[in-house]
């Protein structure tokens, strides 16, 4: 964030741009888990119908991590440098804020805040 700060407002234009492309470890998830199930049931019509348990796991991976927030994939994704849409969040929020998108906002008028953030 320094280093887009000292770079100047065209650096935290872009970066702000960035961020809202960038993919969050739930959306990683549904998408891999989406593709892994495809496969296995593409594969347990053309192989071999114990490629059946591919889905099966996937799925259960999916309500693991629906029920408890977490499932075996999600330290693999973080190597990988997935975060959550609640980082992104924040360093997006940051940057507005040094780009002055909330200087209005006061407690007298805290909508010129939902103004600053559909900048």
């Amino acid at each position: 964030m320094r280093k887009c700060a000292e770079a100047g407002p065209e650096a935290l234009e872009k970066r702000i741009e960035e961020l809202d492309q960038e993919w969050d470890l739930d959306r990683v998830l549904m998408a891999n888990a989406s593709t892994l199930s495809l496969l296995g049931f593409a594969a347990s019509r053309a192989v071999s119908r114990r490629w059946l348990v591919l889905p099966g796991v996937v799925s259960s991976f999916l309500l693991w991590h629906a029920l408890q927030g977490w499932c075996p994939p999600l330290p693999v994704f973080r190597k990988l440098g997935y975060r959550t849409r609640r980082e992104i969040d924040a360093e997006k929020y940051a940057l507005k804020a040094l780009r002055g998108d909330f200087a209005g906002v006061t407690p007298r008028r805290p909508d010129q805040a939902w103004e600053g953030a559909q900048r």
